[in-house]
């Protein structure tokens, strides 16, 4: 069982919860940071935080199904943008937003960093998803 808490004292969060708990004995998959790199390993979107939010979400669905689970059991993100400015972090995270993954809502983290791991890199997810019973790789 998954309980989402947002909690009444403090501000009410955008599409996200303050807290997630899982009951004990729920399976969890703990997922590496998904990034905007192609099955050929080339980078997707060069320039576009927008384009590379778009195939990181598509490269976490993958990580998930393969796990057995998807988007809608994801617990908790930490959400990186290579960027100063808080328009560029909206950008990204009207791409989550709108890619079902706040559908729990889930808890998040938006942080903007000075770089990531690969050259051109702008976004990365990493991501906690609890995997449903019957849900296996």
């Amino acid at each position: 069982m998954i309980q989402r808490v947002t909690v009444p004292g403090l501000f009410p969060p955008p599409v996200y919860s303050h807290a997630t708990v899982v009951e004990a004995g729920t399976r969890l998959a703990f997922l590496a940071g998904s990034v905007p790199l192609d099955a050929e390993g080339k980078l997707v979107g060069a320039e576009d935080p927008a384009r590379q939010a778009e195939q990181v979400i598509a490269n976490l669905t993958e990580q998930l199904r393969a796990v057995g689970s998807g988007l809608e059991h994801v617990l908790s993100t930490d959400v990186y943008v290579v960027s100063t400015e808080t328009a560029a972090l909206t950008t990204v995270w009207d791409v989550v937003e709108a890619s079902g993954l706040s559908a729990g809502p889930h808890s998040s983290t938006l942080l903007g960093v000075s770089c990531l791991g690969y050259p051109g890199q702008l976004v990365e997810i990493t991501a906690t998803a609890a995997v449903p019973e019957g849900g296996r790789p």
